[in-house]
């Protein structure tokens, strides 16, 4: 017999999520305390169990080593960086995974992020809440030049959605999508030329050993004055100290930040600069992609693939 157990709290806490799963398997265990499971507390909870559904939960070779019965997991969200895909197939353990199902929640997150940097509506309104009245002058999205560092799920749907724009987009990637650029109008460009060219920097990259910092102080430097930054990937991405600075001392125009290597920030003189617009990472939080995602994490306990098929595609 199946034996089913789910460690996100807020996969936990969604009636629709926990009803499907409990229609399919209805002996499953879910977080129903909140608790944040990580080493020992982790495998506490799925030992004995042969399918989980994870998201945030650390999995490595540390964690499955305990874990003899367990043979599937179901990853709730689509980022993989939280996962040992290597550690997984040594130990037998298949993946149910589809990536981008909570594209269109972020893509359209990054446009009115970049509009509300261009528009500098977050500064108009803190000026308005102090007390002040008067216009503040921005700028247009539309003809601006964008450039996508990474043209994944994400960064294929932002395109779409940017054609009534009229934007000129530039890409970065480091696989080619010849095909979808021609058909799309998307002109690919060396990472540090398509910083240098673009008015919004929007980053659509996983976090691993080769994107930790591909933000650093030299390429944050090579940003144009008038330039806006845009994360909602993965914090690590960034180097955050030099960010602050160049910010405060008015060197790029503004960013945009749904995500950071540490979260929550703590950095509060940071987050409360006039040019920058935090978010609690909300990228997939709209209910549509929590739906999405949790059907697919579903779909995977029995779908699952070997781990290491998705390392192209992560």
């Amino acid at each position: 017999m199946t034996s089913v157990v789910v460690a996100s709290r807020s996969f936990s806490r969604h009636p629709l999520l926990r009803g499907e799963v409990l229609n399919r398997y209805p002996d499953a265990k879910f977080n129903d305390d909140g608790l944040t499971l990580k080493g020992d507390t982790l495998v506490q909870f799925l030992r004995g169990h042969d399918k989980a559904i994870t998201a945030l939960e650390i999995i490595d070779e540390s964690i499955l080593s305990q874990l003899p019965d367990l043979n599937t997991i179901g990853k709730y969200g689509v980022g993989l960086d939280m996962i040992d895909l290597h550690a997984m197939k040594k130990f037998g353990v298949k993946l149910g995974w589809t990536g981008g199902v909570n594209k269109r929640s972020v893509s359209e997150l990054v446009i009115s992020f970049a509009i509300a940097l261009l528009h500098r509506t977050v500064f108009a309104n803190a000026e308005v809440r102090k007390g002040e009245w008067y216009q503040v002058k921005g700028r247009q999205l539309s003809d601006c030049t964008v450039g996508i560092v990474g043209c994944g799920h994400v960064g294929k749907d932002l395109v779409r959605l940017l054609k009534p724009f009229n934007c000129k987009i530039l890409a970065y990637d480091i696989l080619d999508f010849k095909e979808f650029y021609s058909e799309n109008n998307v002109t690919p460009f060396g990472l540090d030329d398509l910083i240098k060219n673009s008015d919004v920097v929007t980053l659509h990259l996983p976090l691993d050993d080769s994107t930790k910092n591909i933000m650093n102080k030299d390429r944050l430097m090579m940003m144009k004055q008038d330039a806006i930054l845009i994360n909602l990937a993965r914090g690590g991405l960034i180097d955050e100290d030099t960010l602050k600075q160049i910010l405060h001392e008015n060197k790029i125009a503004g960013a945009a930040l749904d995500v950071f290597a540490v979260e929550p920030p703590i950095d509060t003189d940071f987050t409360h600069l006039e040019n920058v617009l935090v978010t609690p990472h909300i990228g997939g939080s709209t209910e549509e992609a929590i739906l999405a995602m949790g059907m697919a994490a579903i779909d995977g306990l029995e779908n699952a693939k070997e781990p290491l098929e998705f390392l192209q595609i992560s």
